[in-house]
C-alpha cells in the first residue's frame, strides 16, 4: 500500500486534506483490514511526511480557502466579471450572474475561494441594496430604526444562500446578522422605554454593554461549532472562523467602549486617554490573547494589536516622552508581541492547556 500513503501525502501537500487527516484516514482503513506498508526505503516520502506534521503543528486552524491555483484562477475572474456587471448593470444584472455562478462553482464543482467571493459578492450586494431601498427613508426614520431595516435587510438572503449552497461564510454571515439586529432592536426598545436618545449620547453605556451581550452570544455560537468538530475536519470548524473573526472584534471594543465611558468619546489618538484606561487596555488584551491560545483562534490575538499600540503610545506619552521615540516604540512592542506569539504560539498553548482541566481541554483542540 506504498502507492496509497504517496497518495494520501500528496493530499496534504497539496491541502486537499491535512496531515492529521491523512493519519485519521490510514487508522480507519486499517481497522478495515487495508495494511500499510512502510515507505523507510523513501526517504523524500519520509521528509515530507515529517514537513507535513511540522506545518500541521505550526498551522492549526486551516479554514479552507484555496485548493490550489485553479481556485485563485476562477476567483480573479469571478471578481473581474462581477466589477465589470455592476458598472454597467448595477443590482438587477449582478444578482442572477451571482447566483449562476454559484450553482456552477459552488454547488457543482464545491470550489473553496469562489464559494467565499461570490458569498462577499452577496453580502455587497445585499448592502448596496438595503443602503439604496432604506435611505428614501433616512430622513423619517430615527437612526437606530434606519440600521434595524438595514440589518434585517441581509438575513433572508444569507440563509437562503447557505441552505443552498452550504457554504460556512454564508451561515457565519447570518447568524452575525441576527446578532446585529437583535442587538439594534433592544437599543430601539430602550430608547422607546425610557425616553432616550443614543443618537445624542445620552446613556451611551447601553450601547457597549448591549454589542458586548451581542458579541457574547456570537462567541457563544462559534464555540459550539468549535467543541462539535476539535478535530477540524469538516465545514463546521470553518463556521467557527468566520464566527470568531467577527466575535473577537466585537467583543473587545465593546469592552473598551466601556473603559472609555468616562471620556465623552475620546479615543488613543486626540490625548484623552489616561494612564489607568491604558493599563486596562493592555490587561484586556493579554486575556484576549490568553482566549486566543486555550481556543486555538488567533484573531483574539489580531483583533487586540490596535488597542495595544494605543495603549502603550498613551503610557509612553504620559512620561513626557518625544512623539519620535513612543511612536516607534509602540511599532517595535506590536511587532514584537506578534512575533513571540506566532513563533511559539504551540508551545505557548501547551503550556496553557496543561494548567487547565482535563474536562475542558478534551473539547477543544489539541495541542501538538
Amino acid at each position: 500500500m506504498t502507492e496509497l500513503n504517496r497518495a494520501l501525502a500528496g493530499a496534504a501537500d497539496k491541502g486537499i486534506i491535512s496531515a492529521h487527516q491523512v493519519r485519521d484516514l490510514e487508522v480507519y482503513l486499517a481497522d478495515r483490514g487495508f495494511r500499510f506498508a512502510p515507505a523507510a526505503s523513501d526517504v523524500a516520502l519520509d521528509r515530507a511526511d515529517a514537513a507535513l506534521d511540522a506545518r500541521a503543528a505550526e498551522d492549526s486552524e486551516q479554514p479552507r480557502f484555496i485548493r490550489g491555483f485553479h481556485d485563485i484562477l476562477i476567483t480573479i475572474g469571478v471578481v473581474v466579471v462581477l466589477v465589470g456587471l455592476w458598472g454597467l448593470g448595477g443590482p438587477v444584472v449582478t444578482l442572477p450572474v451571482i447566483l449562476v455562478l454559484a450553482e456552477i462553482l459552488v454547488r457543482r464543482q464545491r470550489l473553496a475561494l469562489p464559494s467565499v467571493a461570490l458569498t462577499l459578492a452577496l453580502v455587497h450586494w445585499v448592502a448596496m441594496t438595503a443602503m439604496w431601498l432604506v435611505d428614501d427613508h433616512a430622513e423619517t426614520v430615527r437612526p437606530l430604526g434606519f440600521m434595524l431595516g438595514y440589518f434585517s435587510a441581509f438575513t433572508v438572503p444569507l440563509g437562503l444562500f447557505y441552505l443552498r449552497y452550504r457554504v460556512p461564510l454564508a451561515l457565519a454571515g447570518f447568524v452575525l446578522s441576527i446578532a446585529l439586529v437583535g442587538v439594534v432592536a433592544v437599543l430601539l426598545g430602550l430608547e422607546k422605554i425610557l425616553g432616550i436618545d443614543f443618537a445624542s449620547g445620552d446613556r451611551f453605556m447601553f450601547m457597549p454593554l448591549t454589542l458586548l451581550v451581542g458579541a457574547l452570544a456570537v462567541f457563544a455560537i462559534a464555540m459550539r461549532y468549535d467543541v462539535s468538530d476539535p478535530r477540524r475536519i469538516t465545514a463546521r470548524s470553518d463556521t467557527a472562523f468566520w464566527l470568531h473573526l467577527a466575535a473577537a472584534p466585537a467583543l473587545l471594543y465593546s469592552l473598551m467602549g466601556l473603559v472609555f465611558l468616562s471620556n465623552n468619546g475620546g479615543t488613543w489618538w486626540d490625548g484623552q486617554a489616561g494612564l489607568g484606561q491604558a493599563v486596562a487596555a493592555i490587561l484586556i488584551v493579554a486575556a484576549f490573547m490568553l482566549v486566543g491560545l486555550v481556543i486555538d483562534r488567533r484573531a483574539f490575538v489580531t483583533s487586540g494589536l490596535l488597542s495595544l499600540g494605543g495603549a502603550i503610545w498613551t503610557m509612553l506619552s504620559q512620561t513626557g516622552a518625544s512623539f519620535d521615540n513612543y511612536i516607534f516604540v509602540a511599532f517595535a512592542v506590536v511587532g514584537l508581541t506578534v512575533l513571540v506569539i506566532g513563533i511559539f504560539w504551540q508551545k505557548l498553548r501547551r503550556i496553557v492547556l496543561d494548567l487547565l482541566p482535563e474536562t475542558m481541554t478534551a473539547r477543544l483542540h489539541a495541542a501538538p
